[in-house]
């Protein structure tokens, strides 16, 4: 298992060694004493599965008061994984880092607390495989537009016809009002 730092602070694109054989293939996702190796400790406490049509944009969240770290992979098809940093005390506050994850490349993304996430899928169907810390609470989702100029995401977009958003995420402010709303909610 390489695990190697991103552009984001405490973040971790983690690929693993995959094994082939006429059979097909094995590899290691998760695994805690490799994990902690590079100072990734979380319990994780829920497995999430998403499943998502070609062109749909997830994102920008983050939690509010139940901060949220996981690890993102992509076990069929292909997203772009998209992380920004909001921790206001962080080196790399307000950068983001994009990486493609995929059923062929098995690469995985570790998020830690205070990171939003977001992801677009490149294939006619991606299923998106989450490792979580902490239990999803109602009312503490938060979010940014996912083209705030301000954070500058390069989306890949050119093979993609038409982008398919919930309506929270068509209609979140901007990463700064994010951030005022946050610095008042705590």
């Amino acid at each position: 298992m390489e695990i190697i730092r991103t552009g984001i602070d405490d973040s971790f694109l983690i690929t693993p060694m995959v094994y082939n054989d006429n059979r097909g293939s094995f590899f290691e996702m998760y695994n805690i004493q490799k994990l902690r190796e590079h100072g990734i400790g979380d319990k994780f406490v829920q497995d999430n599965i998403s499943i998502s049509h070609k062109g749909v944009l997830r994102g920008v969240h983050t939690q509010q008061k139940y901060l949220q770290s996981k690890i993102v992979s992509c076990i069929k098809g292909t997203i772009y994984d998209v992380i920004v940093d909001c921790r206001p005390n962080s080196p790399t506050f307000k950068n983001w880092f994009g990486a493609e994850l995929s059923g062929k490349n098995h690469k995985c993304l570790y998020v830690p607390r205070g990171v939003a996430h977001g992801y677009l899928s490149l294939a006619d169907e991606a299923l998106v495989y989450f490792k979580v810390s902490t239990h999803f609470h109602v009312g503490d989702e938060i979010g940014f537009l996912w083209n705030d100029s301000t954070i500058g995401i390069k989306w890949p977009l050119q093979d993609i016809p038409h982008l398919i958003l919930a309506d929270k995420d068509r209609h979140w402010g901007t990463f700064d009002e994010m951030m005022e709303s946050l610095s008042k909610s705590i």
